[in-house]
């Protein structure tokens, strides 16, 4: 290991010399800067020795988190920061304006114009191309029909539309503090300079979670202390991220789950089906290590973020998966969608069909493409069955520990699965990709292969058998494994560090993989 640390210090000297400073500080679009990247350990680390001193002071610290989160967010994004800044402006001033008007046409006036802001802005750069596309395709299909060849000879080409990253969260952020100040839950900030800080806080910017401005208001205002507590479960909670990230998800992503979607007919069934219980493994720990890493960045600077993921594979139904996944954005599509479409307030048949607009709405969120809304329509559907059955028999009303250990274990295997299912459509690039998937593992399942695959990807199935085992593993101890480490020396959290980062060294690919949820 004394090797490795000398070889790695080299290349860091090397790396961070003053002819590649101006290479390293400017936007490269092939690598963005990432939590999981050492370029972002040591700059976060140089950002610390200047936050520590100016934690008592509050304009000076706003300022300076501001102007790292805007060079952090240019490093993901180029000069694209600029819409961060007239985003955050703009809703700075309608906030104002709702708050100091009693005039109700008025106040409805502005919230429509922050919508028609931040929804157009995610319009244009989300589904431009998938209305272009679409628009064609149904030009073509009247060109066929009628016999118009001008119509019918029109050919698709994509538009080149830079999807700045984090729009996504950045946005529904945005949206969330208009409508809470509409709603008169929060009042407005006073200063521009304290709403920017909020929209701009860069642990969550680019892949959340979505921070309700309720939540973080509060504490942005308080001097930031961090505890030997504190100190202990935000170190634990990056090295979670980083091992999920770097370790488990990255490697089984490049060694086989990226090739079965890639060729999915190069493949038995079998193995079509561990490539899909593979990417469910992938998303997770790919996600859920950004969240962690991003709760545990905002702890040592004194904020709390509220967790993320809990365990979401360990839900018995589908309605509980989604009080256990994206947390931040189930809940956040439940009071800002849901409940506004009317939620369960307007009959059951309107109930359910709420849930799966909300749903549809959410996979729509996620990407433009039919894959994308059929993944809602997946999860939309699933959430009405649920309720529907709840309504009807009384004992499925049970949730939680109240089931019986049967019928709890009954429950996960086929909420997974049903999950799973969905995540087919989510990976695949192209509806026939999911569909040659699908064939392949109902047509062509071959279990005979099992043994060779286990001997071929060993390394795979051993970090997808490690991943799955620690994601199952009951709270309690868990939260055992954590308390130890925050209750460990300084010295001894350290060398945990040092350890995972050794580790991931050792097992990195050619470059940093992005996170999955950067497309969103």
């Amino acid at each position: 290991m004394i090797t490795f640390f000398r070889n790695l210090f080299e290349s860091l000297s090397t790396q961070f010399s003053l002819d590649n400073l101006w290479e390293l500080l400017h936007y490269q679009p092939a690598a963005p800067m990432l939590f999981s990247s050492g370029l972002f350990f040591f700059l976060f680390i140089a950002f610390l020795m200047i936050y520590i001193p100016l934690r008592k002071h509050t304009l000076a610290r706003f300022i300076y988190v501001i102007l790292f989160s805007l060079f952090f967010y240019y490093k993901s994004s180029g000069l694209w920061l600029v819409l961060l800044i007239i985003v955050g402006t703009l809703d700075f001033f309608i906030a104002r304006g709702i708050f100091l008007s009693d005039v109700r046409w008025k106040r409805r006036g502005l919230v429509f114009l922050s919508l028609c802001i931040n929804l157009g802005m995610l319009a244009y750069f989300k589904y431009t191309n998938f209305l272009y596309q679409s628009i064609v395709q149904i030009a073509q299909g009247f060109g066929e029909l009628f016999g118009n060849p001008a119509l019918s000879g029109l050919n698709y080409e994509k538009l080149d539309i830079f999807l700045p990253v984090g729009i996504s969260f950045f946005t529904f952020q945005s949206i969330s503090y208009i409508v809470d100040v509409y709603r008169k839950k929060i009042e407005p900030l006073n200063r521009w300079v304290d709403y920017l800080f909020y929209v701009s806080f860069f642990p969550g910017l680019v892949a959340g979670p979505i921070v309700r401005a309720r939540d973080f208001i509060p504490q942005m205002h308080r001097h930031p202390v961090l505890t030997r507590a504190q100190l202990g479960e935000g170190l634990f909670l990056i090295i979670c991220g980083l091992f999920k990230k770097c370790v488990i998800s990255d490697y089984i992503s490049l060694n086989f789950v990226d090739r079965v979607f890639d060729a999915p007919l190069l493949y038995t069934g079998l193995e079509n089906l561990l490539g899909v219980y593979g990417y469910a493994l992938q998303i997770y720990c790919d996600f859920s290590g950004y969240s962690d890493m991003a709760i545990g960045i905002a702890l040592l600077l004194g904020i709390r973020f509220h967790i993320n993921f809990d365990s979401p594979y360990q839900s018995a139904t589908i309605t509980e998966f989604w009080r256990r996944w994206h947390i931040s954005l189930s809940s956040w599509l439940k009071d800002y969608l849901y409940i506004s479409l009317g939620g369960n307030r307007k009959g059951r048949v309107r109930t359910y069909v709420n849930l799966i607009l909300t749903m549809l709405l959410g996979g729509l969120w996620h990407g433009a493409s039919i894959s994308f809304i059929l993944w809602g329509a997946i999860h939309g559907v699933s959430l009405a069955i649920h309720k529907f059955v709840m309504e009807r028999f009384s004992g499925f009303k049970k949730m939680g520990s109240e089931m019986t250990p049967f019928r709890r274990f009954f429950g996960i295997f086929i909420t997974f699965h049903v999950v799973c299912f969905g995540w087919i459509f989510f990976r695949a690039d192209t509806m026939q990709a999911a569909g040659e998937v699908l064939t392949q593992i109902f047509t062509n399942f071959h279990p005979e292969v099992f043994v060779q695959f286990i001997t071929g990807y060993k390394g795979v199935t051993i970090l997808m058998l490690v991943g799955y085992l620690l994601h199952y593993t009951p709270k309690r101890l868990e939260a055992g494994v954590q308390n130890a480490v925050i209750r460990s020396p300084l010295v001894m959290q350290a060398l945990y560090l040092v350890v995972v980062i050794f580790i991931v060294v050792q097992m990195k690919s050619a470059g940093v993989q992005p996170f999955i949820y950067f497309q969103f």
